[in-house]
């Protein structure tokens, strides 16, 4: 069914979305993610419809490098949720080529369970060079799975860049994932990533590894005693798990319960909720002037030759700015 005669009805889309129609909610999320304008115009509706069906989900993003099981543990995670009655929505961001666009687009076969699961929905999204490794409609798309009745929202990132910023700006509970082996893995930790961290949990903690999985953990402990924790409401703990046998999911999950119920006494969680919305509307202002700055008629004729300027030392950047400022009129 073309997106442009159906999809685009916002009525029967909200409706259908609300009743749980899985091939409609797919399909909504491709109208988000679509460049045409008209298609944006519909999706605007279409969220701004559903706002009020919002924001009852707990929303997790996850993040650890390249190679230490996200996908796995997701799957798991996942699996151990809809076993005991959530709705699971998984958002994982893929990488996309910076040269071609291109994506893997792999996660529904690296989470083989959730994929079969019909309690647990999947959406890989191409980040396509959106600043933060996270694909720009992710956040809408948030928002499409809890109004679908999705009580759970994993978010997972690419681990790289400044994917797990935009990923703590978006969600109530950031996962950090690390591996066993503690004295490498600390030497390359960022910093900025255990800091926004609201629980460090160290897989592969099964069979012989078990033991250096108990130190890591041990180790990042110690680590976080000498940082400032993202919340006065919360101290952030640190866990071992196996995303391979399931051992250690279950109290990974009773931490994040735990943090939901300490977040909404507090009034923090609402709090959060309410400087995301903000957040997010100067992200898409953010994106929308960029998007103008790429198209602009009067503006881009001129680009390649101020680029060329610039990268032949004849014209400084700061001019460089001034002159497609001017252009844009701003």
């Amino acid at each position: 069914m073309p997106m442009s005669s159906s999809i685009s009805s916002k009525v029967n889309l909200t409706g259908q979305i609300r009743a749980g129609d899985r091939a409609v909610r797919a399909r909504a999320i491709t109208l988000l993610e679509s460049k045409r304008e008209d298609h944006r115009d519909a999706a605007r509706r279409l969220i701004q419809e559903l706002l009020a069906d919002t924001g009852r989900a707990i929303r997790v993003g996850i993040t650890g490098a390249p190679g230490v099981g996200k996908s796995l543990t997701i799957d798991t995670l996942g699996s151990f949720l809809t076993a005991n009655g959530h709705k699971v929505a998984v958002l994982a961001v893929d990488p996309s080529s910076t040269r071609t666009g291109g994506s893997i687009l792999a996660d529904k076969t690296r989470m083989a369970k959730l994929a079969a699961d019909p309690n647990a929905f999947i959406r890989p999204s191409p980040t396509a060079g959106t600043l933060g490794g996270v694909a720009s409609k992710t956040r809408e798309a948030m928002l499409i799975c809890e109004a679908a009745g999705y009580d759970v929202v994993l978010v997972e990132t690419v681990g790289i860049g400044q994917s797990e910023i935009a990923v703590a700006d978006m969600t109530d509970f950031f996962l950090a994932l690390m591996l066993p082996g503690a004295g490498d893995e600390l030497q390359g930790l960022k910093k900025g990533v255990v800091e926004l961290a609201d629980m460090i949990a160290v897989n592969k903690a099964d069979g012989d590894n078990i033991p250096r999985a108990k130190a890591a953990a041990a180790e990042y402990r110690a680590a976080l005693h000498i940082l400032s924790p993202r919340s006065p409401n919360w101290t952030p703990p640190v866990v071992t798990y196996s995303a391979l046998t399931g051992n250690g999911i279950a109290e990974l999950w009773d931490r994040i319960t735990d943090h939901r119920a300490q977040m909404t006494a507090s009034g923090e969680l609402a709090a959060r909720r309410r400087e995301q919305q903000v957040k997010w509307m100067w992200a898409m202002l953010e994106e929308r002037l960029h998007e103008r700055l790429r198209t602009d008629p009067k503006l881009k004729p001129k680009l390649p030759k101020i680029e060329a300027e610039v990268a032949a030392g004849r014209l400084a950047p700061t001019l460089a700015v001034e002159q497609i400022a001017r252009a844009l009129g701003i």
